[in-house]
This record gives C-alpha cells, structure tokens and sequence, in this order.
C-alpha cells in the first residue's frame, strides 16, 4: 500500500535532494543579488492566470464577507509574468521571483500541479545577453557536469545556440519552417516531402509541435546545453518579432540533460498588438477546449500602455533545475510534500 510522502521513510529517501534544493535556493538568491536585481514577491491569486493557450488553470473566486469589494472570478496563476512586467512598468528595475505556480491536469515524472518558477527581467538586456546571464546562472549554480535518465550534460562546455529554422532544416530532413509562416497547407507540403506525412485535420502547431517533440527536443541539450532561438511567429506568446526577419519571434527555450529548463523572450511591449494576441489566444483556447477561460488582464494591458521599457525576461523551472543539480530522477524528490 503507497504510503504518505511524510512518511519517515519517504521523507528520508527525499532528503540529500531537498538538501541539494535548499543549497541551490540560496545560491540563487546570492546570484541575483550580486548582479543588482531586487527579488519581489507578486500575487498567486490573479484575474488571468498566463498567456498558453495549452495550459490549463486552476480556477477559484472571491467572495466577500467582511463588506469589501464585490464576488469576482479569479485564478491561481501558472507564472508571475504579467504580474512582475506592471512592477516594471512601474520602474521596479532588474528584478527576479522565485515563484509558486499551478497548472492544472499536469503530473509526471517531469510535472507537478504545483510546482516553483525562477523568472527574472532586466530592461535594457538583450536577448543574446540573456542567453548569456542564463549560461553564467547555471555554471554558477550547479555542477560541472549534470545528468537526468542517463543524459550528462557538461556546463562546462559553450551552450549551443540553435535557431529554429536551423533545428528543423538539421534534424527534419531540411524543412524549412519559417517559409511555412503558420500556414497549415504549407507545411503539411513540407512536411510530406520531407518525409514526415501529416495526421489527418493535424494543424500547423499541431504538427509543427510533433515535429519538435519527436525528432528536435531528443537531439538537442545532451552533450552540451542548446538554447533554441527564433521561433516562428505563431509561437511568439509574449515575446516581440525579429526585426531582421518578421517570420521568426524573439524567444528561446533552454535544454541541458535533455530536459527543458527555460522559456525566454525578447518581451513585447506593444499594447495594441498584446490584446490582440490575447485575443486570438482566447479564441483559439475556445476553439481547442470549448472553454473560454479568462478574460484579458486590461490591468496588464494598461501598464503595457503606460510604458513598458525594452526588457529581456526568462521563465525557469526551478524543480526541473533541482533534480538536475541534485540528480533527483523525479520531479517529487524535489518536493518537501509532493501530490499523493
């Protein structure tokens, strides 16, 4: 019979991670610190929980007692992002959180429903230079060498960095995905004359994420950690476009061990073109779900309007990152009382 992950055995099993963890936690800090950002602590209650369309939230509402306020929807966030992008655009400056977040309906050896988010952001930080705190940030924090499910990876070594143009022409038998621009037609052609047939009524993310899944992510962050660029513009999310090839946005995701461990973005800072990505996420969402899901954050929008100042940002898992410092082979040996 399972027995509870407070148990003495459990527990005692879980120890040297959750002792690996701490370390790191304080590392952190110590790293941030260092470098001049402040660390802020934003509302895990919110009136949008993110910007995925894939993600699925936690609902809950408020309900007054006490005389204060009126009943409203709201949500466990799944980041702080939109949160901690008001604190700069109110002028907070370089500032990181180390963040509780939920998603709903994701457990595995990877996944937790509730789980911990390193995010930090700089105005004036270029995407290459974020690529470059990051890089430093691991080799600061963690071993020379680590290693998840019989994949070592040496920090040690320079992180590659791989377009996604060059990912797919590498490692998808030259298709080239950015000529595709989010047409599905287009890239079922590609895809077939590269050899990769299209499910019947698969979509272009669809496909486009199978494609990565299956033949992109087992390739890279082995021998050395990948940073993947330059996605294409329908999987911009949060992050601006490339001004020297609008097809491509400015965003990266990181990998080491052959895990992912971040998602970054040049950040938009254009008002008018977020609500509209807003919207499409919301429409989208519906179409996908038959859920409408949340409304649009207008409280985000209105800062975003005020003046969000040019700012390079970065989402990272930090349980993910523990069980690679530690070589925790499980999401909850990084966790003091993982989900039963």
């Amino acid at each position: 019979m399972p027995t509870a992950p407070w148990m003495p055995e459990r527990l005692a099993a879980r120890l040297p991670f959750l002792d690996r963890r701490a370390a790191l936690t304080a590392a952190t800090r110590a790293f941030f610190t260092a470098r001049g950002y402040r660390e802020v602590e934003t509302p895990c209650l919110v009136p949008a929980p993110g910007a995925e369309v894939h993600i699925r939230a936690f609902a809950t509402s408020y309900d007054p007692h006490l005389g204060a306020g009126s009943p409203r929807a709201l949500w466990l966030r799944t980041s702080p992002e939109l949160a901690i992008k008001k604190l700069l655009a109110g002028g907070a400056g370089p500032v990181f959180e180390l963040a509780r977040v939920w998603r709903n309906g994701e457990h595995s050896a990877r996944h937790a429903p509730e789980f911990t988010m390193l995010e930090w952001y700089r105005p004036g930080l270029s995407f290459d230079a974020l690529m470059d705190e990051a890089e430093a940030y691991l080799r600061a924090v963690c071993p020379p060498v680590v290693e998840h499910d019989g994949v070592r990876t040496d920090l040690a070594l320079p992180f590659e960095r791989l377009t996604m143009a060059d990912a797919f022409a590498r490692h998808c038998n030259g298709l080239d995905i950015l000529a595709t621009e989010g047409d599905t037609a287009r890239l079922h052609a590609a895809a077939t004359a590269a050899g990769y047939p299209p499910r019947p009524d698969e979509s272009w993310e669809d496909l486009f994420f199978r494609l990565l899944l299956e033949r992109i992510e087992p390739a890279i962050g082995r021998a050395r950690a990948t940073f993947l660029t330059h996605w294409p513009a329908p999987q911009a999310a949060l992050a601006r476009r490339d001004p020297a090839d609008p097809r491509a946005a400015l965003r990266f995701e990181l990998f080491a061990g052959g895990i992912e461990l971040a998602n970054a973005f040049d950040e938009l800072t254009d008002a008018t073109e977020q609500r509209a990505r807003f919207h499409d996420a919301n429409e989208t969402r519906r179409a996908i779900t038959g859920d409408h899901g949340w409304d649009i954050d207008e409280d985000f929008i209105a800062a975003l309007s005020q003046g969000l100042p040019p700012t390079a940002g970065i989402a990272l898992g930090f349980d993910r990152l523990a069980m690679l410092a530690s070589g925790a082979p499980r999401i909850d040996d990084v966790l003091w009382l993982p989900l039963s």
